[in-house]
């Protein structure tokens, strides 16, 4: 299965001892700020039991992401087929770090790869992004990735209980730009 590299970064596998800081970075309530609510270790073994069955099966989905001069995992980001139920289809960039990790790069180098991965190795016409409308500095990233936003595509997402988290952005960046 691919491991991505870039200059500071490596998306690989998921491993035993990425379990526990995954979890804690789930329970972390800034790090879900933007979700409805924290993860308990049950709910973030299970992803993770998912993102790894994804990767073996496709060769390709949310990669474990490590800091490759500390060996640190600091998160996961990759490409996941847009779930069933929303109002678009395609291939879906994602990511998430720890909070450690905010504010230096890394989500952008990190996304930057998974782009390359999806057009060049996958040939897909198109990645999208999604994330709540008042989640700005995912937008931020978004932005920098050379993504658009079209406020036509904004939705309210069924999953989500009223409020300010149900209003979702859509941005979408086609092959062959950058």
């Amino acid at each position: 299965m691919p491991e991505l590299r870039t200059d500071r970064l490596l998306l690989r596998d998921w491993r035993g001892s990425d379990l526990a800081p995954w979890a804690a970075m789930n329970a972390d309530p800034e790090v879900r700020r933007y979700f409805p609510g924290v993860l308990t270790k049950e709910q973030t073994d299970a992803a993770v039991a998912r993102f790894q069955a994804d990767l073996e099966r496709r060769g390709w989905g949310f990669w474990a992401v490590e800091v490759l001069d500390t060996g640190e995992f600091i998160g996961f980001t990759g490409l996941d087929p847009v779930e069933d139920g929303q109002p678009f289809t395609g291939v879906e960039a994602g990511w998430r770090l720890a909070r450690p990790a905010w504010g230096h790069g890394y989500a952008t180098e990190a996304a930057r790869a998974v782009l390359a991965f999806g057009f060049e190795e996958l040939a897909l016409p198109e990645i999208l992004a999604v994330t709540t409308a008042t989640n700005l500095p995912s937008r931020a990233v978004m932005r920098r990735l050379g993504m658009t936003h079209d406020p036509a595509d904004d939705f309210d997402d069924p999953d989500v209980p009223e409020g300010p988290l149900r209003r979702c952005v859509v941005y979408r960046r086609q092959a062959g730009r950058s």
